[in-house]
């Protein structure tokens, strides 16, 4: 394998297989597509630009290299713009749209950003907001045209034949260890880390991760891209593609993506379980509402999918009766993604395994697999050839890494896709990375000596089905300000949501009980007082307020009794136990999310 840079991907395409729609979006209700050689323009015109605003690789290390960051949702201009920096050493510093304002001031102010590329006006108003306290920041540009705010366009309209002279130069020149990106992660404290990943990082993984899933070159393909492509799996996934000469065509939103899976009839996409959740959702509630014949047939094909085993042929009986159902029923369901869907790649978060059997029963091939930011990020993933899938499992690990468990079970690997290290922190990076060997921080097994099994997280932080991690402590701590709240405890892995157990003080919550008029009798007879409720619901909101919206509580239960030491649910640090407590109050969670 010859390490490349990931810009790199224009040139291939245009050599092996210049396109009409390298990159689609609908704008103004039409969809445009923007051609090889056109990206390959505006990309060298937009570096052109960078270079006449000031900026540069400088002499490629991670502190002098300027930086530029993104809050967008995907479109083109995303890619214009990663592109256009990468070619002249700039590093990107992609950024959530949803993230909240302290943390988009850490973040630009850590990596002393000095241009920002924002989507819409939203986003303008947020970011030129945060910016009165980012000294480095010299302008926002916007994609979407707005008065008072510069259009990125403005950028390539700086370009010259001498700056243009000077990127096919410099293009030339970046090595492949320079970082292409640093990507912020939040950490368990709640401050966000700076991972930083080289061209050679990345561009080893899509490598690797192309051999082995396998990603042909297939310049007739076209996918739907919708997961933030601030999310490293997306933007390695893109380059994948943008490598392989297949089409990406960008969902308009969340929203759409039923409308868009329609007109576009790609061949694949990549996701994450709670989107897959929320199709399998709007497909069920369908089903309940049919009648007679027609909703008996729908329940019984879904009883099938439900017992499908892709490495254990079925009875000859089942299998007739499968292919009936995917001719009389699940027809449908592929119609409803496109028609064409022949592979989806899910991961940042466990999927559950009902609903791998019944998409795969159903034909709508659906691949699961795993990795972290800090690999760039892939580590193993479920396969398309025969024996390479195990449902549970996020696969085996990809070629041209080295995967082991620690005594602990903690999952190790080691190869080129390992992060360079965090940004500015030489302290964490030297207790996430020893002697080449990256401690992921989960914790695994490997079943018939191969597929890889996520069993537990050995840190605190987790990931809601919607792939979105999430730091409980701080969340508890914000929460225990109010002197309504003794104890609290986030949950949410793998779920749709972040819930909470709360325990309210007791004597706080009887002097408001008593101020109210409202009669205390007991314990029980007050937390279900819907003015007791009512408290609570406008409490947690108003914490809500202080964090991004995947880490918003949206449900709760309040609990009749206090944690302690002597009932199990504390440490003698006091340290909430959260296995025993989630054991124990297990109900109540099930209710949060019944």
């Amino acid at each position: 394998m010859n390490s490349k840079r990931l810009f790199d991907c224009v040139d291939h395409q245009l050599h092996s297989f210049p396109k009409e729609d390298m990159l689609c979006a609908k704008e103004n209700g039409k969809w445009v597509k923007y051609s090889t050689k056109t990206v390959a323009e505006i990309a060298n015109q937009f570096s052109a630009g960078l270079l006449e605003l000031g900026l540069s690789g400088n002499d490629f290390t991670p502190e002098s290299s300027d930086k530029i960051a993104i809050i967008s949702n995907n479109r083109p201009e995303w890619i214009f713009t990663d592109l256009a920096a990468q070619q002249i050493g700039v590093i990107i510093v992609p950024i959530y749209p949803t993230t909240n304002p302290l943390e988009l001031e850490f973040i630009l102010n850590d990596a002393a950003v000095k241009y920002i590329f924002v989507g819409n006006s939203e986003l303008y108003a947020k970011a030129k907001d945060v910016c009165t306290k980012v000294a480095s920041v010299k302008n926002i540009y916007c994609f979407d045209r707005l008065d008072g705010a510069d259009h990125w366009s403005e950028v390539t309209k700086l370009a010259n034949e001498n700056s243009i002279q000077k990127v096919k130069d410099l293009k030339q020149q970046i090595p492949t260890n320079h970082l292409a990106t640093i990507i912020y992660t939040s950490g368990t404290t709640g401050t966000p880390k700076g991972v930083m990943l080289s061209h050679k990082n990345i561009y080893t993984n899509v490598y690797f991760s192309k051999e082995s899933f396998p990603f042909n070159d297939a310049p007739e393909s076209k996918v739907l891209s919708f997961l933030p492509l601030n999310h490293i799996f997306e933007k390695m996934v893109t380059y994948i593609y943008l490598f392989s000469g297949i089409s990406i065509y960008y969902a308009e939103s969340l929203d759409t993506i039923g409308e868009n899976l329609k007109e576009v009839q790609p061949d694949g996409f990549t996701t994450v379980p709670r989107l897959l959740e929320k199709v399998y959702e709007r497909i069920m509630m369908k089903g309940a509402e049919l009648t007679g014949i027609k909703r008996s047939l729908f329940y019984w094909a879904v009883a099938l999918a439900e017992k499908y085993d892709n490495n254990i042929s079925g009875s000859v009986w089942y299998n007739l009766q499968l292919a009936l159902a995917n001719k009389l029923i699940f027809t449908k369901w592929r119609a409803a993604l496109g028609g064409r869907v022949s592979f989806i790649v899910t991961g940042g978060a466990a999927c559950q395994v009902k609903l791998l059997r019944i998409f795969n029963a159903a034909k709508v091939p659906v691949y699961e697999g795993y990795g972290p930011t800090e690999n760039s990020p892939v580590i193993s993933v479920n396969r398309q050839e025969k024996g390479g899938t195990k449902f549970g499992t996020v696969g085996p690990p990809i070629n041209g890494i080295q995967v082991k468990l620690a005594e602990d079970g903690e999952i190790l690997v080691s190869g080129d896709c390992v992060m360079v290290g965090y940004y500015k922190r030489p302290d964490l990076t030297a207790e996430t990375v020893k002697d080449g060997w990256l401690y992921t921080g989960d914790i695994g097994v490997f079943e018939d000596g191969k597929y890889l099994k996520i069993t537990d997280r050995k840190k605190e932080l987790f990931k809601t089905s919607g792939g979105k991690y999430v730091a409980p402590q701080p969340i508890e701590n914000k929460l225990s300000e109010s002197p309504f709240i003794e104890q609290v405890m986030v949950v949410g892995s793998e779920r749709k949501f972040v819930g909470a157990l709360i325990v309210p003080s007791l004597p706080t919550l009887k002097e408001w009980m008593r101020e109210k008029n409202i009669p205390f009798t007991t314990i029980e007879d007050a937390l279900h007082n819907p003015k007791v409720l009512e408290l609570y619901r406008e409490l947690v909101e108003s914490f809500n307020e202080f964090f991004n919206h995947v880490e918003q509580i949206k449900k709760f239960e309040l609990l009749t009794r206090e944690w302690s030491i002597d009932t199990g649910e504390m440490t003698p640090k006091m340290s909430l136990k959260r296995k025993v407590i989630m054991e124990k109050f297990k109900d109540a969670i099930e209710r949060i999310y019944a």
